[in-house]
């Protein structure tokens, strides 16, 4: 981290994500569940309710507490190991955007475009901002770092709100209404460009390096967007991303060069560990690619059209929700079905995470579902 010190762009973001959501129920009906004899044993640990999520939520994982949002505003730290409430705040209005957290200051964007920043639970300070914000903002170095479907990116001082920087860089008329790429990498923040993967210089906004990881392609506007598409893995010195519909690559971040780059098609994120990278393509069937070269190291079509959502990796496997609401435990090594659970029968909206040996699921009817190996 930092040292302390899915036209006209916004108009078109809205056909774009309707799309999306058009292509998706076209779908073919997925086959019933192959059945499962676990291999391994995992129960529900606690659950706690939000409001629906209907917005691209992260969820931002401290040292002990997860920080969720749900759509009407509300953003709610809890205790990983119990559950229990850490804190609660309201933005006050619904959500477009959220959350990111360092565990002092968290931060939201509203449909109207506001940042809204909190510190445990009570309201810092508010921003307008000039664009329509998709990405969780990220929270990092004593500094909020947003990253606009425009493509520019903001920095603003966690403290006050005093805009510290912005950086606007050419764009494609149409862009995705879909958290991008946004994370921290040493002394570097690295942002999704439209296909590009950009380290800057956090104090300054200037940029550091660029590399092209998916090559547009398609015979419009819309079969050409190749937006990076978050979650991005880093594993070391590597961050690993998904190219909308497009490829999925890994880039040597320390060095600002690509690593290698798969052409394949795809709308969500990804999950590596030192080993394998992992993502489902647009038919949900799944890839593993190894990790240092890009090779297939295998794939399947067990869980194909239903409706998966970004991975984790966790031990040793790795797992993905449904649309249906079922956490579907593989081995890393294989894709062997290892493990499932229902949760509230609802979509899982965002990507698993992991604190400690607790695992956060949430679901599009705001269900918090942690879960744990016994």
């Amino acid at each position: 981290m930092f040292g302390s010190a899915r036209g006209l762009a916004l108009l078109m973001v809205a056909v774009v994500a309707v799309l999306a959501a058009g292509c998706s129920a076209t779908k073919p009906k997925p086959q019933p569940l192959d059945a499962l004899t676990p291999k391994i044993a995992g129960s529900l640990a606690w659950s706690q309710r939000i409001e629906g999520v209907q917005f691209p939520l992260a969820v931002t994982v401290t040292p002990g507490v997860f920080t969720v949002a749900g759509g009407d505003g509300t953003v709610l730290a809890v205790d990983a190991q119990t559950g229990r409430e850490v804190w609660r705040g309201q933005a006050g209005a619904k959500l477009a955007a959220g959350v990111g957290s360092d565990g002092r200051f968290a931060a939201v964007v509203t449909r109207a475009g506001e940042l809204v920043v909190f510190e445990q639970g009570t309201v810092k300070w508010r921003k307008a901002l000039p664009a329509r914000v998709t990405t969780a903002p990220l929270v990092a170095g004593e500094r909020v770092f947003v990253l606009g479907v425009d493509r520019a990116v903001q920095a603003f001082d966690a403290i006050d709100g005093r805009k510290l920087w912005a950086l606007q860089r050419p764009g494609d008329a149409l862009t995705l209404a879909q958290g991008g790429v946004l994370a921290a990498f040493k002394d570097t923040l690295v942002v999704g460009q439209g296909p590009r993967m950009a380290g800057l210089d956090p104090l300054r906004g200037t940029v550091r390096w660029e590399v092209t990881v998916g090559s547009p392609r398609g015979a419009n506007e819309i079969e050409r967007l190749a937006d990076l598409v978050g979650p991005a893995a880093r594993v070391g010195d590597v961050v690993c991303a998904r190219s909308f519909q497009a490829a999925v690559g890994c880039v040597n971040a320390e060095r600002g060069v690509l690593q290698w780059s798969k052409t394949v098609g795809g709308t969500d994120g990804v999950a590596a560990d030192e080993q394998f990278v992992f993502a489902a393509d647009a038919s949900d069937r799944l890839t593993a690619w190894r990790a240092g070269s890009g090779d297939v190291a295998w794939t399947s079509d067990k869980l194909q059209y239903r409706g998966l959502s970004s991975p984790l990796v966790t031990g040793k496997t790795v797992v993905f929700g449904d649309a249906d609401g079922t956490v579907h435990w593989l081995a890393r090594e294989t894709g062997e079905a290892q493990l499932r659970l229902p949760t509230d029968g609802s979509a899982i909206v965002a990507a698993p995470v992991v604190s400690g040996s607790t695992m956060l699921i949430v679901t599009r009817n705001g269900g918090l579902f942690a879960f744990r190996p016994q």
